[in-house]
């Protein structure tokens, strides 16, 4: 079972049961974490650029917070799905 980079209705986690890497979903969930990963890159620098700002205000610095808060919950769902996935690769499993 692989988790997806995507929750479903509520919030809840979807998950894709294959064996084959190379299926449709697989390769878009892949793309999708890509696209999150070079995302959380974007937002860390503009939040890194908002903080390293002494005029910013409340505002910017609760939206780059917002962003990052959100972006680092999707780095962690691609963590814990690769490293499911890698357990399961791991000859001791």
């Amino acid at each position: 079972m692989r988790l997806l980079p995507w929750t479903g209705t509520e919030g809840k986690p979807c998950y894709l049961s294959t064996d084959d890497p190379d299926s449709l979903l697989s390769r878009l969930a892949d793309d999708v974490e890509d696209a999150q990963l070079a995302s959380a890159e974007q937002v860390l620098a503009g939040a890194k650029a908002v903080l390293g700002d002494s005029k910013a205000g409340e505002r910017a610095v609760r939206f780059a917070l917002t962003r990052a808060v959100e972006s680092l919950g999707d780095v962690l769902r691609v963590a814990v799905s690769r490293g499911e996935r890698l357990d399961l690769k791991s000859p001791t499993k």
